[in-house]
């Protein structure tokens, strides 16, 4: 059996990945801030599925919390066969209008903690020979849309090199590109999901997850969801800068 971590495990993306890895009979360890509701989350998956699961609340911008964390999945006695970044979360206001210190907190959780724990999980996935890293990164990678874009272009960069580096000792490494997914984001920064955007953009998490597991399982680097966002992350390669700021609604994860 296998085991995989998932962090943002309670809510959206990372609860769907929860519940398909349980499926597929994976062991768990979820990451999330809060106990009460991990320990919910656990229990159904337990219940559900048969499989342990093992909780860790953890806020990543902590640096002892994030350290906890590292440690769960350097462990060599306990394995830990894949890990999933997804915990994040976005900025409702511009730049200027947030205080630094809550942009540092967005950029320690979508990079800092991608990147300490990625270097965690990898020294005993390549010295065993198998493994992976799903980060969950977002259409806004491709498009100028402030530090959120800014951090979400790291990750895909992040995540093309060290599958380059490590996919031939049996490491895979691949970003998820979703673009509007149906999960809490955007009623916790307070947008309106109707009026955000169309209809045919929203995509369920359900089937987000399914071809993402289906792309780690063939060892892609990237997945980008829908025969619509493939459309449009082509189109960002073709259009000039200046034009995509116009769209710069699209792409929150």
């Amino acid at each position: 059996m296998s085991t995989s971590l998932v962090t943002g495990a309670t809510a959206g993306i990372g609860l769907e990945f929860a519940r398909q890895l349980a499926a597929r009979g994976d062991d768990l360890v979820l990451v999330a801030r809060d106990t009460a509701r991990l320990e919910e989350v656990a229990a159904d998956l337990r219940s559900s599925f048969g499989v342990a699961t093992e909780v860790i609340s953890a806020d990543l911008t902590d640096d002892a919390q994030l350290a906890v964390v590292e440690a769960r999945l350097a462990d060599v006695d306990r394995p830990v066969d894949v890990l999933v970044n997804n915990a994040g979360f976005g900025l409702k206001n511009g730049f200027l209008d947030n205080d630094v210190a809550v942009e540092q907190a967005q950029q320690d959780v979508l990079v800092r903690a991608v990147l300490r724990l990625t270097h965690a999980a990898l020294g005993g996935m390549v010295e065993r020979g198998h493994g992976g890293v799903i980060n969950v990164s977002s259409v806004a990678a491709f498009l100028p849309r402030g530090t959120y874009s800014a951090a979400k272009a790291w990750v895909n960069s992040f995540s093309a090199w060290a599958h380059n580096e490590y996919s031939g000792r049996g490491v895979t490494v691949m970003a998820l590109c979703p673009g509007f997914v149906k999960t809490e984001f955007h009623q916790r920064l307070g947008i309106d999901r109707d009026a955000s955007a169309p209809k045919i953009l929203w995509l369920e998490p359900d089937r987000l997850v399914r071809e993402a597991l289906a792309d780690f399982d063939k060892g892609k680097p990237m997945s980008i969801p829908s025969k619509r966002y493939k459309t449009i992350v082509t189109a960002t390669r073709l259009v000039p800068r200046p034009v995509l700021q116009r769209f710069q609604s699209l792409g929150r994860k």
